[in-house]
Order: structure tokens, then C-alpha cells, then sequence
């Protein structure tokens, strides 16, 4: 049985990086990859504002991967089903 050190994990990572660095990383998915980071940014902002504001009303979103990607994916008809449904089925 082989047991990769801490070391040699962290080796072969920056070899990684390096190589990523001296070759060129893919266009396309290094591109998405981004554009679904800063999406997935910006759901997290709007729950962050909708809970702030709904704290008056009694509406608490929880802040999680999953609706922080429906947010942050559907815009403002993402966040309006998660008020839905908490608001009508939880």
C-alpha cells in the first residue's frame, strides 16, 4: 500500500501549476469555470441583501451551495422560487 506524503502531494501540485503555466491552461473551460465562480459570487451577494431585507418580514434563506448556484444561475426568478418555496412548502 502506497501513503502519498504531504509533501509529495504538494510537489506534484505546484508541477502541476507550473505546467498549466508554461503549456497554457484550456481557453474554454478555464472560461466557464470563471464565469460560474463570479455567478455563483453574486447569488451568494443577493441571499447576503434578501436576508438582510426579509429579516424584517420573517424570511430566512440559508446560504448554501445549492441556492447560492439557483440565485446566482437564475437571477432574480431563481431567488424568487427559493422565496416561494419557503414561503408556501416549508
Amino acid at each position: 500500500m502506497c501513503i502519498l506524503s504531504a509533501t509529495t502531494i504538494i510537489i506534484i501540485m505546484i508541477s502541476i501549476i507550473v505546467l498549466l503555466l508554461i503549456i497554457g491552461a484550456p481557453i474554454k473551460p478555464m472560461k466557464f469555470v470563471g464565469q460560474t465562480t463570479v455567478k455563483l459570487v453574486i447569488g451568494v451577494l443577493l441571499l447576503f441583501f434578501l436576508n438582510i431585507i426579509g429579516a424584517s418580514f420573517g424570511l430566512h434563506i440559508p446560504i448554501n451551495l445549492f441556492t447560492a448556484l439557483v440565485t446566482g444561475l437564475l437571477g432574480f426568478f431563481g431567488m424568487a422560487s427559493l422565496v416561494a418555496i419557503h414561503l408556501f412548502i416549508l
